[in-house]
């Protein structure tokens, strides 16, 4: 019980954090305004994506609402019958369920994900992302890290 709750506050953090940032570039920023800050390298750039990650299936948006409350509704009882989890799998868990939850909010509410974060790295302009994106990406590499950690101490 303990163990979900922590996923939980977790997950709410992220959202909340994440959210705050959309709302405050949503309503300081105009759609494909640019705020460089650090020439060259990091800018804010207030952009719409209807799809996912690098905007794959863009203009899927229905699709990737449903698939993304199925995604949810799995973790989530995964983690109801789960009663065990390392310190490793309560992070990646909580940072993935704020991410998913904070861009579900953004396809339901504004049709697209409001992505904000811009690098430039050796000339390659890396596509738009956002707080909930870094949530997901980070939760699922800390999640196989943990996955292979278990595996292997149960190897021993």
């Amino acid at each position: 019980m303990k163990n979900r709750q922590e996923i939980y506050k977790i997950t709410c953090i992220v959202l909340m954090l994440d959210q705050i940032m959309k709302i405050t570039v949503n309503h300081t920023m105009k759609l494909h305004q640019e705020i460089k800050i650090i020439p060259n390298f990091f800018s804010l750039y207030h952009v719409r994506n209807t799809g996912a990650a690098f905007s794959i299936l863009e203009n899927n948006t229905t699709f990737l609402i449903i698939l993304t409350v199925i995604l949810i509704i799995v973790i989530d009882r995964l983690i109801r019958k789960e009663n065990n989890f390392s310190k490793l799998s309560i992070l990646s868990l909580g940072l993935v369920l704020g991410g998913m939850f904070g861009n579900l909010i953004d396809r339901i509410i504004h049709k697209g994900v409001i992505d904000y974060l811009s690098f430039t790295i050796f000339k390659y302009d890396f596509p738009v992302f956002n707080l909930a994106d870094i949530g997901i990406t980070v939760g699922v590499f800390l999640l196989l890290i943990s996955t292979l950690k278990e595996k292997e101490d149960n190897k021993i």
